[in-house]
């Protein structure tokens, strides 16, 4: 008798959970089309933002007293992967996404010199991983901020005083 109810009784508990897991786990409604609540407009408005900039499409950041929008984040298009060498053999990589905020009107000024962007920052974290910026507690907040810091200063040389930071987006280490 217990043969036969075991396999009803899992597989009534993986459907319940499975249920209880789509449930939770299921995508906010979209936004109303014309909500008349102020704050749901801003909440719309936002949830538009951020939808814009995973197209590639950059996203405004801060907004004044007035709501004018004062910059914004564009995303690099492409990871940048650097190899941690250790006895002169490769022992790892890091692989890092990074965004650059920069003021209204900058967005074209980066795309038109990533290629130098690319370059320039490539050498900053070969440089960072050479002194061991990568070894050890790599993420550490004086570690990320010294590493954020000389990013947004290569940056600046570059496209000058337009860009107001470099941010790191993602950051993995895999050792070998």
């Amino acid at each position: 008798m217990l043969g036969k109810l075991l396999p009803l009784l899992l597989g009534l508990i993986g459907l319940a959970g499975g249920g209880a897991a789509g449930y939770f786990l299921r995508p906010a409604p979209p936004p109303a089309e014309h909500p008349t609540d102020p704050a749901a407009a801003e909440a719309a408005a936002g949830d538009h933002g951020a939808a814009t900039e995973a197209h590639g499409v950059p996203a405004a950041a801060d907004h004044g007293a007035e709501g004018d929008v004062t910059s914004e984040f564009v995303k690099l298009n492409n990871q940048f992967i650097v190899p941690l060498v250790t006895e002169s053999r490769i022992s790892g990589m890091v692989i890092l996404s990074l965004s650059l905020e920069v003021k209204v009107g900058e967005t074209e000024a980066v795309y038109r010199a990533e290629p130098k962007l690319r370059d320039a920052f490539l050498q900053v974290l070969f440089d960072h991983a050479n002194t061991g910026g990568f070894q050890g507690l790599f993420t550490d907040s004086a570690n990320m901020s010294r590493l954020r810091r000389a990013l947004t200063e290569t940056a600046r040389s570059i496209l000058g005083p337009g860009v107001l930071a470099v941010l790191v987006s993602d950051i993995v280490r895999q050792d070998s």
